[in-house]
């Protein structure tokens, strides 16, 4: 397959890229840096120049594929909600060009934005809340649509993806922390986050391509949950500063855009995604790569 990549020089979406080639896939992957497009061209994919701040740029290389993968997303939270609903008009405009033909379109959202009883895990069946409630929600409801005209879409939901490197949500918590020079969490810290090595991430969304299962949903969860405690207690060792419970009270002066998370116990499985895709997370765990974040940066 020919496979259109949004995303394909960040952090999950240049393994993803090297996951397709090495699998007998050809690439072509979007850039919007001159600098980038190097590297997409040293891994032996198509460089495409494109933003999604511009999606009309995006349809020329999609309508080329045989499938599409959108990775890309503005993760500045500064301004959170607009992003979303920029993901909601690119996921609109790559739809606009697969419609009448099977070819896949394969949509990012997160564990997050499930609708479950409090303390149960976040299932793939679950549905998801609206973009009211969280704006992340953006791109599911933009699937939706896709699919209700017809458009072969499904979608990977994303816990924290990890490396020793980056660590999803937990990367600004850390930074938060290095600022203050305290390592918090809030009340008990039992609440819990997923997680998945992005080498096990990069892997289920080829296979997800692969099987183009129209409207399925993919949780790529290799950890059903990690503690906060647990999760604060490895980084505050391995930076050595100090650990702290904090109050909900505290937590928005602490964490800013982030409080809201910070405290949510949000587990979820992966079940139904491993039978559907055989697909078996061998990656090392959260906590694992924690262990071995660079002290000095």
């Amino acid at each position: 397959m020919r496979v259109f990549v949004t995303g394909a020089t960040g952090f999950i979406g240049s393994l993803v890229v090297k996951d397709l080639i090495a699998a007998g896939h050809e690439v072509i992957g979007v850039y919007r840096s001159d600098e980038k497009a190097p590297a997409l061209a040293a891994a032996g994919a198509e460089a495409y120049r494109g933003s999604i701040d511009d999606p009309e740029s995006l349809k020329e290389g999609a309508a080329r594929s045989d499938g599409v993968i959108h990775l890309a997303f503005n993760h500045d939270f500064s301004k959170f909600m607009a992003n979303c609903e920029t993901d909601r008009h690119v996921i609109k405009a790559l739809g606009s060009v697969l419609a009448g033909s099977h070819r896949p379109l394969i949509v990012t959202s997160g564990t997050a934005i499930a609708k479950v009883a409090p303390g149960q895990p976040s299932t793939e069946d679950a549905p998801a809340v609206t973009s009211k409630d969280f704006p992340r929600a953006a791109s599911e409801e933009a699937a939706a649509d896709a699919a209700a005209g017809g458009i072969n879409v499904s979608v990977v939901r994303l816990p924290q993806v990890h490396d020793p490197a980056r660590q999803g949500l937990i990367t600004p918590w850390i930074v938060t922390a290095r600022e203050k020079g305290l390592f918090a969490y809030i009340g008990d810290g039992h609440n819990r986050w997923p997680a998945a090595h992005v080498s096990d991430v990069a892997r289920l969304y080829r296979l997800a391509l692969e099987k183009a299962e129209s409207g399925a949903k993919y949780n790529a969860v290799a950890e059903e949950g990690v503690a906060a405690r647990d999760i604060a207690e490895t980084i505050s060792r391995r930076l050595k500063l100090p650990v702290k419970s904090i109050t909900p009270e505290e937590a928005e002066p602490y964490f800013g855009w982030l409080a809201h998370l910070a405290a949510r116990d949000m587990p979820a499985s992966s079940a139904q995604t491993r039978k559907k895709l055989d697909w078996q997370p061998t990656g090392p765990g959260l906590l694992a790569d924690l262990e071995q974040l660079q002290v000095s940066s």
